[in-house]
């Protein structure tokens, strides 16, 4: 967005903001896609699905903590954007997107697993929409303590480079 970064001040917080608002579209055709399997294969959602809101909630503010930390990176390194679509291809293979936590990483690893901040969001998710077991608090509070810090970090970083960036554009 330089053309429009250097021409009109405008909060520069909006730029890594947007592309959620798109996500959430995509999110919702989606779940869409999915209430309708679920009733297809008769799946009933337990009482845990009342959870649900607050596990796309913290799916939410993790994008948009990495989304800041990349969009204020790839303002002043170009060659970020080239390392993204790795970075999320390596995201998934970290992440129990395909696989349970439980059944992979052994009890002693799961709180240094859980540091990954998708862990807690698909683990909530899988415990909210299937009701399987407890509810993951053991991996739902390292990664919302690590979303914590990179929202916080990535914000202040993202300030501190939206001075300068409308000159490095």
């Amino acid at each position: 967005n330089s053309q429009l970064v250097t021409k009109v001040y405008f909060p520069r917080a909006v730029l890594p903001i947007a592309p959620l608002l798109v996500a959430f579209v995509d999110f919702a055709i989606a779940f869409t896609v999915l209430v309708g399997l679920m009733l297809w294969f008769g799946t009933t959602p337990t009482l845990a699905v009342i959870a649900l809101p607050l596990f796309v909630l913290f799916a939410v503010v993790s994008a948009l903590a990495v989304g800041l930390w990349l969009s204020a990176a790839n303002a002043i390194y170009r060659d970020v954007q080239f390392a993204v679509p790795f970075l999320l291809q390596l995201g998934l293979f970290v992440s129990p997107v395909v696989y349970e936590t439980r059944a992979v990483v052994p009890e002693e690893y799961r709180v240094l697993f859980a540091l990954n901040p998708m862990v807690g969001v698909i683990d909530g998710f899988r415990w909210s929409l299937l009701g399987e077991g407890n509810a993951p608090f053991e991996t739902m509070l390292p990664s919302l303590l690590t979303v914590g810090l990179l929202t916080f970090g990535g914000l202040v970083y993202f300030r501190r480079i939206e001075r300068t960036v409308a000159d490095k554009v």
